[in-house]
């Protein structure tokens, strides 16, 4: 599996949800506990309610299967697919930071990403540069990536299941003198796109947190949109301290939703997926 189907499918990093991000949203939150497998039926019938239709469901299951995030099972004559063992271990390395209440505090320091890749082998420049995007870093200067230290365990792992460990090294950094910091993550990230997205996350779920007769099917829908809008914020910004941060910095706002949304949702959605689906 590539970084590509990692940054679009798995950490839904696309502009608008697509049926094969909510697919991947899907078996991320209710596969895993229960086998890992699930009917097409029974997905059919799930994404239903989120509004996705049959031939969607299908044609992005093909690709999932073509991109090597689903595989194809059969148990007892019924057709179904289960996540592979890589799409497992990216989902696991995601809930780690889906579900991260904490922000990185400027005492925690930086994680610094030097590389060098021969011209010879330019595409793995190229992956390297972007698995590294993907995880949330900015760029510090030419072949330097920057970002919080905490991600430091989470960056090795994903480097050396790619085979990119031998073009890299990592560095705990402090940063000591010249230049505001607050500037500096400026330049580093794009803290304008990222309001623009976090904005739009507060505008599209906030009305499902001032509902008030909810239903375990409506929670359902609700979780598995929320879930799939959210889960690409944690990779664009990786947790940046507040400290650093335009002030009411609309990404603290969307993630104090997002767990509200979360502690309201969770429990029903699940008891509306035990109550409608056979695992098998």
């Amino acid at each position: 599996m590539t970084a590509v189907p990692e940054a679009t499918e798995l950490d839904g990093s696309g502009r608008a949800a697509q049926p094969r991000q909510l697919i991947v949203t899907v078996y991320g939150l209710y596969s895993r506990t229960e086998g890992g497998w699930l009917s097409v039926a029974s997905l059919i019938d799930l994404l239903a309610v989120v509004g996705v239709d049959e031939p969607a469901v299908r044609s992005s299951i093909s690709r999932l299967k073509r991109r090597g995030i689903l595989e194809a099972v059969r148990r007892d004559a019924t057709a179904g697919y289960e996540l592979s063992d890589e799409a497992r271990e990216i989902l696991r390395e995601g809930d780690e930071r889906i579900f991260r209440r904490e922000r990185a505090t400027p005492a925690d320091g930086w994680l610094l990403a030097v590389f060098s890749v021969p011209e010879t082998e330019r595409h793995k420049r190229h992956l390297l540069r972007t698995q590294l995007a993907r995880m949330g870093f900015g760029t510090a200067a030419s072949g330097v990536w920057i970002a919080p230290a905490h991600l430091h365990a989470a960056t090795a792992e994903a480097l050396t299941r790619l085979g990119l460990a031998e073009y890299a090294d990592l560095f705990r950094a402090d940063h000591l003198a010249f230049g505001d910091i607050a500037a500096k993550v400026r330049e580093w990230w794009d803290l304008d796109r990222l309001d623009e997205l976090y904005t739009t996350f507060l505008d599209e779920h906030g009305p499902a947190l001032r509902r008030r007769s909810l239903t375990d099917e409506q929670a359902f829908a609700d979780y598995v949109r929320v879930l799939t809008g959210w889960r690409r914020m944690p990779y664009l910004d990786p947790g940046l301290p507040a400290e650093f941060l335009p002030r009411d910095w609309s990404g603290i706002r969307a993630a104090e939703l997002f767990f509200e949304l979360h502690a309201k949702l969770e429990t029903p959605a699940r008891e509306y997926v035990a109550k409608s689906i056979n695992f098998g």
